[in-house]
């Protein structure tokens, strides 16, 4: 059975936890691949009952397993999109439950990451088909429809984001390649501007392509704009940390970590980002000035009982649960017990400051950070 997984929760602490909060959602639910918020955290589709979780409402339609969720804030829908080659938009019924309405995508491959817009009137979807569709809503036939951005894609999309302006989109694939597109449509985009990448007149318009590396590096795992629009972060499968600088001529910088390669980035202000994926925390860099990526804290280094290092085999011992008995080297030295999927905002806004963030992971958890007393916590540690 597919079902896709959406959480929406009041602000309630666990007891001894002051900082982290831990979602869990029983046995039924090994792994999560990706969740979102809605915008006023009054929509539940798991329900709180004390420490507990009532299921409300599942959302059936997808045949194979579902690879994205976006939650729009504003007009309170849900997309999804699956390995089954279709993407869904989810709204409310009179009678207050999710209903779908098709997006046709034209796609023979399968969906594997999908993002709204900023004014929430576009859906970008990217795919194993070598492309990434640009969907919009035909008042007439009452269905979404797309477009379809191709050239010079040569392999699947894994990671998208839109620039602030709705037009912009940046995207990630495995052919080590980050590029920014134009995402116009006439009709609904109105005259285009000029930015900082370049600009634009039509639909699937290469503005940018940027490199993982010059020896070649890791496919693309996860990228995301800043708020102002002039940066793009990227997280690569060789452990690496990138930034390109559209106001500095599109100059990119890139940190070596001594991590395992991370799966989700996600600026959080406009000099800082998190990332988290196979180490199993969440980890905050800074970017200053002159672009120089520096780590600034570990959000789960307090769980730390013997060193702050990573054990490889360690981790991906845990990746099969079923043939380890002895359950006490079946435990991480952190909250999160497999490689962190998923990362979003849950309090607060990238412009006027995010308090705190959700993780989702392979573990079946969702983990929510209160980074704004960890990076306190960071920083009176700092000595000059």
């Amino acid at each position: 059975m597919n079902l896709v997984l959406v959480i929406s929760t009041k602000d309630v602490r666990l007891s001894g936890c002051k900082m982290i909060e831990k979602l869990s959602f029983g046995a039924n639910i090994l792994s999560i691949s990706c969740h979102a918020w809605n915008k006023d955290r009054s929509l539940h589709i798991y329900e709180r009952e004390g420490l507990q979780w009532k299921l409300v409402d599942v959302l059936r339609k997808h045949d194979l397993r579902i690879m994205g969720i976006d939650w729009a804030p504003n007009s309170n829908r849900i997309v999804t999109c699956a390995v089954d080659r279709n993407a869904y938009v989810w709204s409310k019924d009179q009678n207050g439950k999710f209903q779908p309405t098709l997006v046709l995508l034209r796609i023979h491959r399968a969906a594997t990451c999908v993002k709204w817009s900023p004014l929430e009137n576009k859906i970008a979807v990217g795919s194993g088909a070598r492309l990434i569709s640009i969907c919009y809503f035909e008042m007439a036939n009452n269905w979404w429809i797309s477009k379809h951005i191709k050239k010079p894609i040569r392999s699947t999309i894994t990671s998208l984001d839109w620039h602030p302006n709705n037009v912009l989109l940046v995207a990630g694939s495995t052919d080590y390649r980050v590029r920014v597109f134009s995402a116009y449509i006439k009709d609904i985009d109105g005259q285009p501007l000029a930015t900082s990448w370049g600009n634009f007149t039509s639909l699937g318009q290469l503005l940018t392509e940027l490199k993982s590396s010059k020896q070649g590096g890791g496919w693309i795992q996860s990228v995301s704009f800043s708020a102002d629009g002039n940066k793009v972060c990227w997280v690569a499968h060789d452990s690496t940390i990138n930034v390109a600088d559209a106001s500095n001529k599109n100059e990119s910088f890139k940190l070596k970590t001594q991590f395992l390669p991370f799966l989700s980035c996600y600026w959080i202000s406009s000099s800082t980002i998190v990332v988290a994926g196979h180490s199993c925390i969440p980890v905050i860099y800074s970017v200053d000035e002159n672009n120089k990526i520096t780590m600034k804290c570990k959000l789960d280094a307090e769980r730390k009982k013997e060193s702050t290092s990573f054990s490889a085999m360690k981790i991906f011992k845990t990746m099969d649960r079923s043939l380890c008995t002895e359950s006490d080297d079946m435990n991480l030295n952190s909250i999160h017990q497999n490689a962190i999927t998923c990362i979003g905002i849950y309090d607060g806004d990238v412009n006027i400051g995010v308090k705190k963030i959700s993780t989702s992971g392979i573990d079946g958890q969702i983990v929510i950070w209160d980074i704004s007393s960890d990076l306190s916590q960071s920083i009176q540690k700092l000595k000059i």
